[in-house]
């Protein structure tokens, strides 16, 4: 890999296989900016925006308690990512996808996304 992958914009997120959108977060959970390619309403991507900015806020504090009591290091947070049904959301910082997962193919998105 060449390290350019790591940087793709959201249209060029979109372009991926089983991507219906690309969006990024405030660290607090605002909706920064996002697209679509299959119409995901603004709501939508607001209230994903807010359950991803909980989930890093819950895994900084978990990573935290690890790497202090445990002596682990699991800091800084860098993805992560939840499957179920047939969706699969990949976060990356504060940038992510919402993706089929029977239309995508995940490792080229974890490159895609900086998961690398």
């Amino acid at each position: 890999m060449d390290g350019q992958e790591c940087n793709l914009s959201l249209d060029e997120l979109l372009k991926f296989d089983g991507v219906m959108a690309a969006g990024i977060f405030s660290p607090e959970g605002k909706l920064v900016e996002y697209k679509s390619r299959d119409a995901m309403p603004k709501e939508m991507a607001e209230m994903t925006a807010k359950f991803c900015g909980t989930v890093n806020m819950m895994f900084d504090a978990l990573a935290s308690a690890y790497t202090q009591l445990y002596k682990m290091n699991w800091v800084p947070q860098q993805n992560w990512m939840y499957s179920g049904g047939d969706w699969t959301v990949m976060i990356s910082g504060t940038r992510g996808v919402f993706v089929e997962k029977s239309k995508a193919d995940l490792k080229k998105l974890f490159t895609a996304l900086g998961m690398c």
